[in-house]
């Protein structure tokens, strides 16, 4: 599915612009802070239901104003009718989501109807940060062609919440209600095992895909780069794993078992990428991952995502980007936008032609 037009109206810096797309690749030039990633955050916004950078929709209102308005004219390969999603911003009311005009009854139905991948400065905290970021990455992908998942995945965080509810508040009571904890336990069992076997499956298919994309990027032998699930749910039943932690889960005042615990371990050779991978190394691992989830859902949603790269060139050497635009250029990758300070530089890399569109980006305008 390619993005043929969007339409801005008060997002962050941007306060209007209407603008026509590249079905292949199209370049944002200009300095930082002027608002080329605000275009990548409204096209994110409009395959997610939300912003890249921020949970509070209000933040995404120009400052100043009381209303914000993305609209987006998408190209599906299997219809001619183009497809229009617009997602409407008020401050103190609950955001307007539509498909063609018609509200959704549930967010999370969208998801997955646009596929989309995004790059950007920020995905280093895969590696920086707790297990949350790379659970949340696992969810981005498998959620966008499985919805029973999101389904599950939402029941399964209600029925945490819960849990861990009762938890703290019964932490120091002679006599906790174990019958009510034991209802909550077995609701979470049945939604938390298929989580588990999603994500199994997913990593079965996702590490041949990981590890060409980081062989080709990084010009070095994929062996040597190492990306496993761990889960709590590959030795143990969980039922059985809630009640024998339930006195100590009091103790803590949450739930220590379950999916929710889940991580990915993400290695260079035997060792541990965040301590021995240098910053080049841990970036091409990571920009591995984000490439590679692209070519993943393309195969098995039959639609090859949108590719939202945001600044990564200065990031990287000259080799490196090269093979990395050299293999987005390829006939794999659908529509593409890149974000770039230095036009010089983006015609150096990238093969003019008529598939190809510069928008120059200063101060929130567009041209």
């Amino acid at each position: 599915m390619n993005l043929i037009s969007l339409n801005i109206l008060n997002y962050r810096n941007i306060r209007e612009a209407s603008l026509e797309f590249s079905p292949k690749l199209n370049c944002l030039v200009g300095l930082n802070g002027q608002g080329k990633t605000n275009v990548l955050d409204a096209i994110y916004l409009l395959s997610f239901t939300k912003s890249a950078f921020t949970s509070q929709d209000s933040l995404n209102i120009t400052h100043g104003e009381q209303m914000s308005m993305v609209q987006g004219s998408y190209q599906q390969a299997v219809s001619d009718q183009p497809v229009v999603i617009s997602c409407g911003l008020r401050r103190g009311v609950k955001k307007q989501f539509r498909k063609d005009k018609k509200d959704y009854q549930r967010l999370l139905d969208h998801i997955g109807l646009i596929p989309l991948v995004m790059v950007c400065p920020a995905d280093h905290q895969l590696i920086e940060e707790g297990s949350d970021e790379r659970r949340r990455f696992m969810d981005v992908v498998i959620g966008q062609r499985n919805r029973k998942y999101l389904d599950c995945l939402a029941t399964y965080n209600a029925l945490l919440k819960q849990r861990n509810a009762l938890l703290k508040q019964y932490a120091d009571a002679p006599n906790p209600p174990d019958d009510l904890l034991e209802v909550l336990e077995w609701q979470m069992v049945e939604p938390a095992e298929y989580i588990f076997q999603a994500r199994t499956d997913f990593f079965k298919e996702f590490e041949p895909y990981f590890q060409e994309v980081y062989k080709v990027i990084s010009n070095q032998p994929a062996e040597i780069s190492c990306l496993r699930y761990i889960s709590q749910l590959q030795d143990r039943e969980l039922r059985e794993a809630y009640v024998r932690t339930r006195k100590r889960d009091l103790i803590l005042g949450w739930t220590s078992q379950g999916p929710h615990k889940d991580d990915l371990d993400m290695r260079l050779g035997d060792y541990p990428l965040k301590q021995v991978g240098s910053q080049g190394q841990q970036r091409t691992f990571v920009l591995a991952m984000k490439l590679a989830q692209a070519l993943y859902l393309a195969d098995t949603t039959g639609e090859a995502p949108i590719l939202l790269l945001d600044d990564i060139f200065d990031r990287l050497d000259s080799e490196r980007v090269e093979r990395i635009v050299g293999m987005v250029q390829g006939e794999q990758f659908g529509q593409i936008f890149i974000t770039d300070t230095d036009r010089q530089h983006l015609s150096e890399i990238i093969q003019p032609g008529p598939d190809a569109k510069i928008f120059h980006v200063e101060n929130g305008q567009i041209a």
